[in-house]
């Protein structure tokens, strides 16, 4: 597959997925959003890929949306701002909900300013490492619109409902130091050692963890931010650990750690317990 706005690149069982158009400050078109989304599913069914890597080229992770009238984003006619690509749905929520529903560990590798979906994009990733020097913003209402990509439901989870309404209600630009503050990023580097940091973290992810273990993890997690009781974790989880109990990662696991040596896992993410899923998936229609 050629994408002409995104780069796509494994190395050691990690996957860089880099927003190419440095020019126009990597702003997102729907191009754009229709090459991640297939490159999020491209990677859904790559055994060989561990951990996807998002990053930006150049200076800025990503401006925001791409307002111009030939992305579709803008029209000086009547038609006026189309978030929707003519049609009644979010794009930018489409992708959101791809990663949501990813078995593999996601890391975003902020290099540089992130503004409106430059920010959005990334909230249903595991984990946000950025740039000292990165300065963030969620202006939607400043554009008499509201947050989008799924934010309303991501952001106040991340970091709580008073931060997420100071960050949203205000549309103000903030430091680095805010975002690491408030719990939208865990780490700060200087922009050049950025993406080398999260591809540490991503490649000690990938070879010290079982891949069916960390997919049942992260469903495991994300899936139960709504429930009322912790009774359904109990019951999950032991559904979980007595389908995985004989399972060869758990007996390479067991055997890694007594012989003091690297783990060799072999299991899929694909290969996950019959109880999964254990939840029902809305339609955009319900």
């Amino acid at each position: 597959m050629t994408y002409e706005t995104i780069g796509y690149n494994v190395h050691r069982r990690v996957l860089t997925v880099t927003l190419r158009r440095p020019e126009q400050r990597n702003t997102v078109t729907y191009q754009m959003l229709d090459e991640l989304i297939e490159a999020f599913d491209r990677a859904e069914g790559d055994d060989e890929v561990r951990v996807v890597v998002l990053t930006g080229e150049g200076t800025f992770f990503s401006a925001g949306t791409d307002l111009s009238a030939q992305s579709g984003g803008y029209a000086a006619d009547t038609a006026g701002f189309k978030p929707l690509r003519g049609g009644n749905r979010d794009v930018g929520g489409e992708l959101a909900l791809r990663m949501f529903s990813s078995n593999k560990v996601l890391i975003a590798a902020v290099n540089g300013t992130a503004v409106g979906i430059g920010v959005t994009m990334v909230l249903p990733m595991d984990i946000r490492i950025a740039a000292d020097s990165a300065r963030f913003g969620l202006p939607f209402a400043q554009r008499g619109i509201v947050p989008e990509s799924c934010a309303t439901w991501f952001l106040p989870r991340i970091v709580g409902i008073a931060q997420a309404m100071d960050w949203t209600v205000t549309g103000r630009i903030f430091p680095a130091s805010e975002a690491l503050q408030g719990g939208l990023v865990r780490e700060l580097h200087p922009a050049g050692e950025v993406l080398a940091r999260a591809q540490e973290v991503a490649e000690g992810i990938a070879s010290s963890t079982s891949a069916v273990s960390v997919a049942l993890a992260r469903n495991l997690m994300w899936r139960q931010l709504g429930s009322p009781h912790p009774m359904t974790a109990n019951q999950l989880e032991s559904k979980a650990l007595l389908a995985l109990g004989r399972s060869p990662d758990v007996r390479e696991g067991v055997a890694s750690f007594k012989e003091k040596r690297e783990p060799r896992f072999t299991m899929s993410p694909r290969e996950l317990p019959e109880f999964v899923p254990w939840w029902e998936e809305p339609s955009f229609d319900d």
